[in-house]
């Protein structure tokens, strides 16, 4: 108990002195307070695991100061005490963020089962926190988010690619996440710390993209009143995305073939010859190779491009990533627009693992952002999915699960389905127990074989030990 500190604000003498001999004696570290200044003093330097507060101290205090506990991002336990019998000032402390309550007068046996109470919880959230951010480290780089073997495959190539200098070429239909790869790819290269400059190569005409790639002089055009760098200069020492590469038109194909083999290029009405050093990334969601087939692409940019290629898969043909991605968004959009949605209900998960996604993860984004500004409570229903989705359910869901990982030894699929379900739930091994139908204790124990320690966010007794389960774990 050592290790433990605990904070006790307690305005009468006696009460503070008598608890801080019982729980000096009992190996915790104590600090007290008879007053608001000094608690708040106290909170910053002394980094309590549990507070003691004193619920009769003055309304405006005890208010600022369960505020300023919170606003301090402190992981303290609070237990709120009060006298005489009566629990309206200890529910009013709970109401704004007490987690337990004492009654005076209170005995040393009291005291210490509401302490370890207090203290297990605490650990128990920190459990559930490492295991969110082992899941999160493991499924996911910069914003792309995923648990899918397809998935998994695309961030081994990004980690292998992003540190050199070779020019990528990101293919995928539209809403797949390319510009994701993108910037990850940047984000991970030596030029991290160097500029990332985009340019969407659809939005613009031939000229005005000739322009934005490249610069251009005073005069070059009507309406070109001074010089203007372009995009590759301003990308220079950096990284620059070319986004929908293929609506280039054929002329302007030939220019940037040429930035690509001598890294040279003049701007537009411009004698300068000017040189850059700059990592290429491009991006389409056509297929290139029949695109020079058709003569509509020039097949030397295309090799020029295509030094190494990532096709990111549609959200269709990873399904697996779908519950890492809606606990991202609920994540996400709940922040944003002030709500306290925290997960989602077993028959809304169903119907949007059935659902083709033809926007890809684009369309599962916006539709998770609908559902968290629509859900009225805090967790979010199959009525708060749009109706194009709801009424393209699956009258076999069980289908739908079976298709995530296709010819998957079982042990495989019982891994992505648990580690997938643990961070739909943020973690608490009780209720992915409950969507899964299965025992906590099953949950605990392959956890531990997965080499993730700990109980999550569970309230259920500790993983068992082996010989505390029978002969076949799995049975």
């Amino acid at each position: 108990m050592a290790d433990e500190r605990i904070l006790i604000f307690e305005t009468v003498d006696p009460d503070r002195e008598a608890l801080t001999r019982v729980l000096s004696a009992r190996g915790f570290t104590t600090a007290s307070a008879a007053d608001l200044p000094a608690a708040l003093s106290l909170l910053a330097s002394f980094a309590p695991s549990v507070i003691l507060l004193d619920a009769h101290a003055a309304e405006l205090e005890h208010n600022a100061f369960l505020k300023q506990v919170r606003e301090s991002k402190s992981d303290a336990a609070v237990v709120a005490m009060t006298a005489y019998g009566t629990l309206e000032l200890a529910v009013d402390a709970m109401a704004i963020g007490a987690d337990h309550y004492l009654i005076k007068p209170f005995d040393a046996r009291a005291v210490m089962v509401v302490l370890e109470k207090a203290l297990e919880r605490r650990q128990l959230a920190k459990e559930a926190d490492l295991l969110k951010n082992r899941v999160r480290s493991q499924f996911q780089i910069g914003s792309m988010v995923g648990t899918s073997a397809e998935l998994r495959a695309v961030f081994e190539v990004v980690n292998q690619v992003a540190p050199t200098r070779a020019t990528v070429l990101i293919l995928g239909e539209s809403g797949t996440g390319k510009e994701l790869v993108a910037q990850a790819l940047h984000d991970q290269s030596t030029r991290a710390d160097k500029p990332y400059v985009r340019v969407n190569c659809a939005a613009l005409s031939e000229s005005l993209l000739e322009s934005e790639l490249f610069g251009h002089e005073k005069g070059a055009f009507t309406g070109a009143l001074s010089r203007r760098e372009g995009r590759f200069e301003l990308a220079n020492e950096g990284t620059l995305f070319l986004d929908e590469i293929a609506e280039i038109s054929p002329a302007l194909q030939v220019k940037l073939l040429r930035v690509l083999q001598s890294r040279e290029f003049e701007r537009v009405g411009g004698t300068e010859t000017l040189s850059v050093d700059v990592r290429l990334l491009a991006a389409t969601n056509r297929d290139l190779t029949a695109e020079v087939k058709a003569g509509r692409f020039r097949e030397d940019l295309f090799y020029r491009l295509n030094v190494v290629s990532i096709t990111v898969p549609p959200l269709r043909k990873r399904a697996a990533d779908i519950p890492a991605l809606v606990s991202h968004f609920i994540e996400k959009y709940s922040a944003v627009h002030g709500k306290k949605v925290t997960a989602l209900a077993p028959g809304a998960l169903g119907t949007l693992l059935g659902y083709p996604w033809p926007g890809n993860v684009r369309e599962l984004e916006n539709a998770i952002e609908r559902a968290v500004v629509l859900c009225a409570g805090d967790e979010i229903s199959l009525d708060d999915l749009p109706p194009s989705i709801r009424s393209s359910r699956s009258a076999d869901p069980g289908t739908d699960l079976a298709a995530l990982i296709p010819g998957a030894p079982l042990a495989v699929i019982e891994r992505e389905a648990i580690l997938r379900t643990l961070q739909m739930v943020e973690g608490s091994t009780a209720r992915a127990a409950q969507v899964l139908g299965i025992s906590v204790r099953k949950v605990q124990y392959r956890l531990r074989e997965y080499g993730i320690h700990g109980k999550g966010a569970s309230e259920d007794s500790a993983a068992p030990e082996e010989s505390d389960l029978p002969a076949d774990p799995g049975a």
